[in-house]
């Protein structure tokens, strides 16, 4: 994802709320540290997935950021906009003539794929320039925004545990599950960059993927030379443009250009249910036979109606032009050549109600996979999983002041105070407030000073921190 140098968002000084602009006035005099921390305040999921720091620091804060140029850009444009001149002009000069235009910021975080519980601290901020304190709370507008990586990664987690429960219970084995929630949400995001950021964070879960901003963000950002994985499939506009009495040749056509590996076919331009039991089961039931011979696969999608029953129905369909089997569990299997994906509709609760209506009518799991879009990428919010970044300390005239705020009208908001550590105490991860956790303890990690990345993770290594405990999820079934 490479930035064009004449962007207009390429300036980090007008990358801030308009307010924040007036704020280095607004502090007590004799100011010189501010320290502030991220979290999530609660919300949907009891526990996150902490991902996409990284990506903002080295998309935005790693490097002299700071210019004479950058400088004399923002005054004007802060100076048009308020209509007088309110910008710390002597603030950021000092920066760039002290600090050669790096920021002069620590940042402690707990590593990224760690799945945290809710109302813990997950990255705090602070200045390394006593002359700089207002700089902490500057960034506040731009660092907030990990909340969308974060919740992707964990509403993207959150349905693996579902699909894996599913499969523990009905399936052989758990090697499919990497590619059994498919992105297809690249068209239904609002941007290109939310694209990748998004996809980038449901790749930490799964490997399935047609977001290719996701796997060019992962590789410039995570070092991952390819996160994620596809296969030739159809869409509605190359079946249909063969006409409604082409669609034999149309699925025809497909199984021709693509004789050998895995091939998806979407099936509902007219009738699903037809289309599976006489195109496909009948009238080109022999080459699908015989291009499984070679382990090759045809996926069908259908695309249209109630999920559950359509799922369903087009399952008892193929297993009887097919047939089927059982498994190890006595769950139903179509031939190995044959699979189904169901991409329209798909959520948590989509998906928990097609696996569980598919397990108690004798169905495995693994005779499914899904794709999500908008549900996966677009349909979430700050306020999902309630993440706010708060001032938690501060030093005034050499005085440590511990910092917090407690409206009476919604103590949900109540913010964590003084200097803040994460810790695991009785096998249980909470937050340490007022300087009274143990250093040696503390799970969060320096990764960013004074413009510098310290700490580079890779891809592979959030994805370790983030798998869900697949031996957990056999066990669990095994003792039902």
């Amino acid at each position: 994802m490479a930035e064009p140098t004449d962007s207009c968002f390429s300036n980090i000084l007008m990358l801030t709320d308009s307010y924040k602009v007036t704020h280095h006035r607004q502090y007590p005099d004799g100011t010189t540290l501010v320290s502030s921390y991220f979290e999530s305040r609660g919300g949907k999921f009891p526990e996150v997935v902490f991902f996409g720091l990284q990506y903002i620091l080295k998309r935005w804060l790693c490097g002299p950021v700071i210019t004479a140029e950058k400088i004399a850009e923002a005054k004007e444009l802060y100076k048009l906009h308020f209509g007088q001149d309110h910008f710390n002009e002597a603030g950021w000069t000092h920066i760039l003539e002290k600090h050669g235009g790096y920021l002069p910021m620590k940042i402690k975080a707990v590593p990224e794929g760690s799945v945290i519980p809710y109302k813990n601290v997950l990255f705090t901020v602070e200045n390394t320039d006593p002359q700089v304190p207002w700089i902490t709370n500057w960034f506040e507008t731009l660092m907030v925004q990990v909340w969308y990586p974060m919740t992707v990664a964990t509403n993207s987690r959150v349905q693996k545990v579902l699909i894996a429960k599913y499969l523990s219970e009905t399936a052989d084995n758990l090697t499919g599950l990497p590619f059994k929630l498919h992105d297809f949400g690249f068209r239904g995001v609002s941007s290109v960059e939310t694209a990748g950021i998004g996809a980038a964070a449901h790749l930490v879960n799964f490997q399935g993927t047609d977001t290719i901003a996701g796997i060019v963000m992962a590789k410039k950002y995570y070092s991952c030379k390819m996160a994620g994985f596809s296969i030739p499939a159809a869409e509605h506009s190359t079946i249909t443009t063969w006409g409604k009495h082409g669609e034999r040749e149309a699925f025809k056509n497909m199984l021709d250009q693509f004789p050998t590996g895995l091939v998806a076919v979407v099936s509902d331009s007219f009738d699903i249910y037809n289309a599976c039991e006489k195109v496909w089961g009948e009238e080109l039931r022999e080459q699908v036979i015989q291009r499984g011979e070679s382990g090759s696969i045809l996926v069908i999608r259908p695309d249209s109606g109630e999920p559950s029953e359509v799922v369903m129905k087009v399952l008892t369909i193929l297993s009887k032009v097919f047939g089927c089997s059982k498994n190890s569990k006595g769950y139903k299997m179509l031939p190995p050549y044959l699979r189904v994906i169901q991409g329209d509709g798909v959520n948590y609760d989509v998906i928990e109600q097609i696996l569980s209506r598919m397990k108690k009518l004798e169905w495995s799991a693994d005779n499914l996979t899904f794709g999500s879009g908008g549900s996966l990428l677009q349909k979430h919010n700050r306020d999902t999983q309630k993440c706010a970044y708060k001032c938690s300390y501060c030093v005034v005239d050499g005085e440590s002041r511990n910092v917090f705020k407690q409206p009476s009208t919604d103590l949900g908001k109540k913010s964590k105070k003084g200097q803040l550590s994460l810790q695991e105490v009785d096998g249980k991860i909470v937050t340490i407030e007022e300087g009274k956790g143990d250093p040696n303890k503390n799970l969060l990690e320096l990764v960013y000073e004074n413009g510098q990345l310290l700490k580079d993770q890779t891809l592979d290594e959030i994805r370790q921190r983030a798998e869900i405990d697949l031996v957990k999820q056999g066990s669990k079934n095994r003792t039902k």
